[in-house]
């Protein structure tokens, strides 16, 4: 067992090797956030521990069933836990009275999941902007919205090695998400057009396509996503000895951030995907799909989708065209610069770890303060990252 007298924040992760994903996209921040707060990972999973110990120096804290969750937390004196998704078990930390409890959540999407009313647990929730907040409130009743506390997406701020080799090709990045666990959640658009797009990528001259899937996809369960997923991968299997030049590449386990820097243009679903774009390369065309062409709903629901070419099932036959055509002529950027201030407020990357790390260490002081602790030497309130 790790030295924990020290750790001060708590990150949980009660769920399975399937969404561990969730988590490991945090690591680099929690790690930022350890050399100011000491920072520990507590779980639920062996498999889920293992896979952590081999991605972070930070403590991995085994904690299987709820006796030893409960005393694992008489022995820290940890001020806050964060959360990075609703899992059902989150509940179980959430009976701890000794901490400020707050969700951080695992990406910025308008999949209609980020809005729960498991938002009303959490003594904070921290979200990305002003979206975030309509949709909370849209969505849920009776929410005290001094809960939702905007940080943009500190996730996004931590610099990444490239994983793409240089190429005098433009590259298109096609990331489609999984079908979800409920089929009001369902925004795929591999079972339904996903190697339609993938075609109308590799027609094109002069351009690499890169297939980089949620990592769900890759695990369906569903029969038509494992058909969709299959097809892709082998027309990108089959176009690389065909035009051995192009360097077409499917990549099923890469970080996807570390993947975007080297893209021009990306074709996705309504997810994290997005609007990480939004964020990052908000320069380069998006296309968005919506594989239940509905556009006066996704207009509705999904903002994102008012500054991207919106591509439904009858649309693909015209993709490639207007791929070619958008990677020439980019009509929608002015559109995406205003949209990004609508989602990420005026955040610049590298202001979202700082208004992070300051959120943090002032829920700690105000923990301390309500249950009449000394000032400690957590370390201080308004840190620069």
């Amino acid at each position: 067992m790790p030295d924990i007298a020290r750790v001060s924040v708590v990150a949980y992760f009660g769920d399975d090797p399937t969404r561990v994903y969730q988590l490991v996209q945090w690591l680099p921040v929690l790690e930022v956030l350890d050399e100011v707060h000491p920072v520990g990972l507590v779980v639920r999973d062996a498999a889920v521990a293992a896979h952590l110990e081999e991605r972070t120096h930070l403590p991995v804290l085994l904690a299987v069933d709820f006796q030893e969750l409960r005393a694992l937390y008489e022995r820290l004196d940890a001020g806050v836990a964060l959360y990075c998704n609703n899992s059902m078990l989150n509940f179980q930390s959430l009976l701890d009275p000794r901490m400020l409890h707050v969700h951080v959540n695992h990406g910025e999407s308008d999949k209609q999941s980020m809005a729960s009313n498991n938002a009303k647990a959490y003594d904070r929730v921290l979200v990305a902007g002003e979206a975030a907040v309509q949709r909370h409130l849209a969505a849920l009743m009776e929410l005290d919205a001094t809960r939702l506390v905007r940080v943009g997406r500190p996730q996004l701020d931590v610099p990444r090695e490239r994983v793409l080799a240089p190429s005098t090709r433009r590259t298109v990045l096609y990331a489609p998400t999984w079908e979800g666990d409920a089929d009001y959640n369902d925004y795929t658009s591999v079972d339904v057009m996903g190697p339609a797009i993938a075609e109308a990528v590799l027609s094109l001259p002069d351009v690499r396509l890169v297939y980089k899937p949620h990592p769900k996809v890759v695990t369906s369960t569903r029969e038509e996503v494992r058909e969709g997923h299959r097809a892709i991968m082998t027309l990108v299997t089959a176009a690389a000895p065909t035009d051995p030049e192009a360097g077409h590449l499917a990549l099923t386990s890469a970080d996807i951030l570390a993947v975007m820097p080297d893209c021009d243009a990306l074709v996705t679903d309504v997810s994290s995907v997005g609007l990480d774009w939004l964020y990052l390369r908000n320069e380069k065309p998006l296309l968005l799909t919506d594989k239940h062409a509905d556009a006066e709903r996704l207009r509705e629901e999904v903002p994102v989708s008012r500054c991207a070419d919106v591509v439904e099932p009858a649309d693909v036959a015209g993709l490639a065209d207007l791929l070619a055509d958008r990677l020439e002529h980019d009509e929608h950027h002015l559109a995406r610069v205003a949209m990004r201030h609508h989602y990420f407020d005026d955040v610049a990357v590298g202001e979202s770890t700082t208004r992070f790390l300051a959120v943090v260490g002032e829920l700690l002081a105000l923990r301390d303060r309500l249950q009449g602790v000394a000032p400690s030497a957590r370390g201080s309130v308004g840190i620069t990252a």
